[in-house]
């Protein structure tokens, strides 16, 4: 049985929904293939992912192709309610409400594994995880993640030999990775600063920890609203590349001084530590829009504090010991879906066409994947791309078959 909050707001959910599915066309012309084709019959999916209006449009894409879905939250903050009671009274399993404890969490995740499923799609490698060290692998055919973070640590554990059962990096198809990771990061992050604080952004010095696609696109977008934009990197290529962007690059400990507003976005843990907030001047703002809420060191900006106060939604107030005030967003958890709605439509809609296509993908090649992280296929990554591209009724040249042949070729020369 599902575990929701609250039933009864289905109907405000379902609005929710039918305005992504109108801005996620690419997505509804996979679910009309799926509706004919029928590819995923007898196959069950768990899925652990952020529960908003956009995933909403690929549980039911997955479940138009005749697939049994299960979904639990990928975050305990990501949930949206409505949109949770909206499925389960639409007959997907939903185990997910917003605000779960980190016992119900993973209490979540054991159920939707209950459900006996064939394929797991995840946003950040918890419930493959789960069940490879809970051994409930029975029946998976394969796995697909979302996210960087996630695929880091699959890797990891193909490298350590640990890897049991198939992963699929969706997140690396370059449909998923240049649109969601720079352009929907971007915009989603400063939706959720906004929404938690109100504030100006015109002329604050916005400090983005990490350079790679996520990094990119906040520090584009930040500086679209007028912002001057530091960046603090520890790899040096990317660092550099933040340099000729025309950003100011320097260690943490500088920035430090400077800064306004620091956003997190690089997977990694303690990226904003205690020594750094105790050089940070009174009202700086700090947020984190990695997928883990381990890059500010929360417990050492507690310890740091003499109290603290929430003095709005996903706002609270930190007042240290020596009198200054640090204001933390969404308890250093992803700001862009905690205090907001994640990214628009429009973003989600390839990112979730890649997840049904290799989902059908994963199901056809039952048997014949590797224990080991694939890519998505690049035939499937430029269908995503083709999808998108015509439901904005935009064109692309064709190459001619001597085009082809040149480009194939290696005869030819000046």
């Amino acid at each position: 049985m599902p575990k929701i909050k609250d039933l009864s707001l289905a109907e405000a959910g379902r609005l929710k929904v039918e305005f992504a599915e109108q801005h996620m066309p690419a997505l509804m012309r996979v679910r009309q293939d799926f509706e004919k084709a029928k590819p995923l019959k007898g196959i069950m999916i768990a899925a652990c992912l952020h529960v908003t209006k956009e995933t909403a449009v690929l549980a039911k894409t997955l479940a138009a192709g005749s697939a049994e879905v299960a979904l639990c939250g990928s975050n305990p903050l990501s949930t949206q309610d409505d949109v949770a009671a909206y499925l389960a009274k639409e007959g997907i399993d939903v185990f997910a409400w917003h605000g779960v404890t980190t016992e119900e969490y993973y209490w979540c995740i054991n159920q939707a594994l209950a459900t006996g499923p064939n394929i797991l799609i995840d946003d950040g490698a918890d419930l493959i995880s789960t069940a490879i060290k809970e051994n409930k692998l029975e029946g998976i055919i394969c796995g697909l993640e979302e996210t960087t973070t996630g695929v880091i640590r699959f890797k990891a554990m193909e490298r350590d030999k640990a890897l049991k059962l198939p992963i699929i990096a969706v997140n690396n198809a370059k449909t998923k990775m240049l649109l969601d990771n720079i352009i929907g990061t971007g915009q989603s992050t400063l939706d959720g600063i906004l929404r938690a604080t109100n504030i100006l952004l015109a002329g604050k010095t916005f400090v983005v920890a990490g350079y790679g696609n996520c990094g990119k696109g906040l520090a584009k977008r930040a500086e679209g609203m007028g912002c001057k934009v530091v960046i603090t990197e520890t790899d040096p290529i990317k660092a550099l590349q933040a340099f000729y962007d025309g950003y100011s690059v320097m260690g943490m400990d500088e920035a430090a001084k400077t800064g306004d507003i620091f956003v997190t976005v690089t997977g990694n843990r303690d990226v904003i530590k205690g020594r750094h907030i105790e050089k940070m001047k009174s009202g700086a703002i700090i947020a984190n829009s990695g997928h883990f809420n381990v890059e500010i060191n929360t417990e050492e900006l507690s310890s740091l504090s003499a109290g603290k106060r929430t003095l709005r939604p996903n706002l609270e107030e930190y007042r240290l010991k020596t009198g200054k005030i640090i204001y933390l967003l969404a308890e250093g958890r992803l700001v862009n879906l905690a205090a907001a709605e994640g990214h628009p439509s429009e973003i989600m809609q390839t990112s979730f066409c890649n997840q049904a296509l290799c989902v059908k993908h994963a199901a056809q090649n039952r048997g014949r994947l590797e224990k080991k992280v694939y890519d998505v296929p690049h035939e499937i990554d430029r269908h995503v791309a083709e999808l998108a591209l015509a439901s904005y009724g935009v064109k692309t040249d064709i190459l001619t078959q001597e085009q082809k042949k040149y480009l194939e070729s290696w005869e030819h020369g000046t």
